[in-house]
């Protein structure tokens, strides 16, 4: 498991993945660098005027709905009425009573944020996704629960306690909210403190309760591989190299498409092994949103930077020294030397 990211986090990667990785919750108190979506970036999204729903929401613990038009206004925009615009204070005088705030898929829109999960996913080989949790002292947002995730906690602000329990007993377990009498062994209890990172393995239940002042964290959830996406890379995988008509005529046809069909799977069905099905599996899975992909036109790399998207200040240059074709040429080489690098490093792994 290489990885550099995880590795300013947790230290020692591959006694991480030994030992705790879909096994054991843990905490860590790192020298690594402070998470990219803090209070001061939250008050930048804020400002900036364009957060809205469903990007946040608010959440209580006791199971009470907050409604959006609670911590949302309306604007008008060329004469149209569009609802659900982030509102600081509003925000505020829910937190003053109890809720908490969420922020949803913050890799999706907050670059930083974007390219830490970029990385990460990239490393891990899985999805992952930002959100961005604010409570208040003494509140929680969310019940004992169960995610579909691994989960990394960026604590950023503030003071919150974490109570983590066993993984499920069963393994036909299911998501969200446990019941109120859940009481399954406590496997970790801890106040964290900002710039501590808790791991969660996929599936055991946890809630937290803020501890001290705004506590705020960021959760990187690393999505794992379900039934479903193993039946349709499955199904994917046998259809390979068959040319049959998409819509067959007649009850004939379509019962010949039957046959053919079936024959074809079973032939490759022999050719499939579990660790081509975990492949495809993965590389169907959808990926981390905030990066432009390879084939867009859209990446330029310089010697020691990350990847960046192309830029509206980027080609107005461009078309100021060369007109539009200039700016536009060189992309596809951009993209394919790219492409070539990304490659390497795959291979190289």
């Amino acid at each position: 498991m290489e990885s550099p990211t995880l590795a300013h986090w947790v230290g020692d990667v591959e006694s991480f993945a030994d030992h705790r990785w879909q096994r054991e919750p843990a905490v860590f108190t790192p020298q690594a660098p402070a998470p990219p979506f803090d209070l001061d970036a939250l008050d930048d999204a804020f400002d900036g005027g364009l957060l809205r729903t469903p990007y946040l929401e608010m959440v209580r613990s006791d199971k009470v709905t907050v409604p959006a038009e609670a911590f949302t206004t309306p604007r008008v925009v060329n004469g149209v009425t569009y609802e659900g615009f982030a509102d600081r204070a509003k925000v505020l005088a829910r937190l003053r009573t109890g809720a908490t705030l969420l922020l949803r898929c913050v890799d999706q829109w907050h670059r930083p944020t974007g390219e830490l999960v970029t990385r990460l996913s990239e490393e891990l080989d899985r999805r992952v996704e930002a959100f961005f949790f604010l409570t208040p002292a003494g509140s929680q947002g969310l019940a004992v629960h169960r995610d579909d995730a691994d989960v990394f906690v960026l604590q950023t602000a503030g003071r919150k306690t974490w109570y983590v329990h066993d993984a499920p007993a069963t393994p036909d377990w299911s998501l969200g909210e446990l019941p109120d009498d859940e009481h399954s062994p406590q496997r970790l209890r801890r106040v964290l403190e900002p710039g501590d990172v808790l791991y969660v393995p996929r599936g055991f239940a946890h809630r937290a309760v803020g501890a001290g002042g705004l506590s705020a964290h960021l959760s990187l959830t690393v999505r794992d591989l379900s039934l479903d996406d193993l039946r349709t890379a499955l199904a994917r995988r046998l259809a390979e190299g068959l040319d049959l008509p998409a819509r067959p005529l007649g009850q004939a046809a379509i019962a010949d498409a039957c046959a053919t069909l079936l024959g074809h799977a079973r032939t490759r069905l022999d050719t499939v092994e579990p660790g081509d099905l975990l492949r495809a599996a993965r590389a169907a899975r959808p990926s981390s949103a905030q990066p432009a992909s390879p084939d867009a036109p859209a990446a330029r790399r310089g010697p020691g930077t990350a990847t960046e998207p192309e830029t509206f200040a980027g080609t107005a240059q461009a078309w100021e020294t060369g007109g539009p074709g200039t700016g536009r040429a060189g992309l596809g080489s951009v993209g394919r030397t790219w492409r070539r690098l990304r490659d390497a490093a795959r291979a190289a792994d």
